[in-house]
């Protein structure tokens, strides 16, 4: 009960209310107070009257004024002359003045909480205006033993019906929160439970229906959170699937590669001078398929291996990836270009390297031939500070903003009809790997360029 948001709020609520009927009692007992003492200057100046109607009154009748009055004796001041009206024997000493003439609240409170506290019967001097102005000033002696007791039972009856309203407001917040906020994060929870039992069941996502704004936008949040992991489930499983069968067609392939690198001896040892120039071109060409199969298999495994990090020529690099992408260019209209100094050598693994570039070298044929028209294809490397910046550049018709926006990521930022949308995130994943970036610097209708941007050093 206590570890529940009601309980809780329950308990504070009593408490608060409690502490405002506290700020109300304290102004309350000195009112009190002040309306007692006031009452008895009334009743005394009262009887009083019937010294002024007449001189000579008998020693019991004044008794009995004073008895009525609750006090022992009545002076008043009238005409700048202070008369002892009626008396009494009086059973001790004043021991303190009250002026309620000019009292003000914060004295009235002070000296009502003394004397709650103090509980010996004393004798005090009371001076106050007359009513009807009948005079400059009353003055009484009384005894405080009844203004405490009757203060005391004031205070009892206050406290008592300030329980009883902190009680009957505590129930009513409690069933109002039972009702407003704890019954609807129930029902809030309880959907979170359901959908985790079964995140990929769309029917399980929390549909809002909270009347209070708050916890409807919660609500709101959360469907859209759990409509986003659904669908991120779904692909994910799709995902799963396709790299099965991604992982089966590389195995076979790269078996049937293998049996291939067993007959490129023989290609080599023919007489035809063609052949035997483009026979180490067809070795390399299958050797790359061989490590694309066996890392596609590491990659199903999620044991993508580390790029082995070793110094080559870009240059060198570079020069292979065009002669691998002039053949797939035929007859049509592109030129490729390089601006990589001779002498750059380059940190990196140069399979990968080769991969990434001829990806996107590919990208940018592609584009080019689907426009129909003549184009560029360049790629450039310098040298920075601590990085080395590689960028591939064409004069295409530029990216559309819904590739752009989800460009490497898979299976979304396919631009091709029929393409996959896998070789930018590829590439991505490969400068990564190198403690890289990839990033796309212009995209427009002169063209595209990505950078890659390789670290010189290790990790700092």
């Amino acid at each position: 009960m206590l570890n529940s948001l009601s309980g809780r709020f329950l308990i504070l609520t009593v408490i608060f209310v409690m502490i405002a009927e506290i700020a109300i009692f304290v102004p309350s007992i000195a009112r009190y107070r002040e309306g007692y003492l006031l009452d008895r200057l009334d009743r005394a100046q009262i009887a009083s009257l019937a010294l002024l109607a007449d001189d000579m009154i008998s020693e019991e009748l004044e008794a009995e004024l004073l008895k009525n009055a609750r006090v022992f004796n009545v002076a008043l001041r009238r005409d700048e002359i202070k008369q002892l009206v009626l008396s009494s024997p009086m059973p001790g000493q004043v021991s303190e003045t009250y002026d309620l003439r000019e009292a003000s609240a914060v004295e009235l409170i002070v000296d009502a909480m003394a004397r709650l506290a103090e509980p010996d019967n004393k004798m005090i001097r009371v001076i106050g205006n007359p009513s009807q102005d009948a005079g400059q000033l009353i003055e009484v002696t009384m005894d405080t033993q009844g203004l405490r007791m009757a203060m005391i039972d004031y205070g009892i009856r206050i406290l008592i019906l300030s329980a009883v309203i902190s009680i009957i407001t505590a129930f009513l917040l409690f069933l109002a929160v039972r009702v407003l906020l704890v019954k609807p994060i129930k029902g809030v929870v309880g959907h979170m439970q359901g959908y985790a039992a079964a995140p990929e069941d769309a029917r399980r996502v929390i549909q809002p229906s909270a009347s209070v704004r708050e916890l409807r936008e919660a609500e709101e949040a959360l469907q859209s959170l759990q409509t986003q992991l659904t669908q991120a489930l779904r692909q994910k499983e799709r995902l799963a699937q396709l790299g099965g069968a991604v992982a089966r067609v590389s195995h076979d392939l790269r078996n049937i590669l293998t049996s291939a690198q067993l007959f490129t001896d023989r290609i080599e040892m023919s007489e035809d001078p063609l052949v035997r120039r483009m026979a180490p071109k067809l070795v390399n060409s299958i050797s790359r398929a061989v490590s694309l199969c066996e890392g596609t298999l590491a990659f199903g495994r999620a044991e993508e291996p580390a790029p082995k990090l070793t110094l080559f020529n870009l240059a060198a690099l570079t020069n292979e990836v065009f002669e691998a992408e002039r053949l797939a260019i035929g007859n049509n209209a592109v030129s490729l270009s390089e601006d990589v100094p001779a002498s750059m050598m380059v940190r990196g693994d140069p399979e990968q390297i080769y991969r990434a570039l001829s990806n996107l070298v590919r990208n940018a044929r592609q584009a080019i031939v689907a426009t129909g028209s003549a184009g560029e294809i360049c790629v450039s490397a310098t040298e920075a500070d601590n990085e080395w910046l590689i960028c591939v550049s064409d004069t295409g018709p530029g990216l559309p903003p819904k590739a752009q926006e989800y460009l490497f990521k898979p299976f979304q930022g396919g631009v091709r009809k029929g393409g996959s949308g896998l070789g930018l995130a590829i590439v991505a994943e490969l400068i990564r790997g190198h403690g890289g970036a990839l990033t796309l610097q212009r995209s427009d209708d002169s063209g595209t360029m990505f950078q890659i941007r390789l670290p010189m050093g290790g990790v700092s």
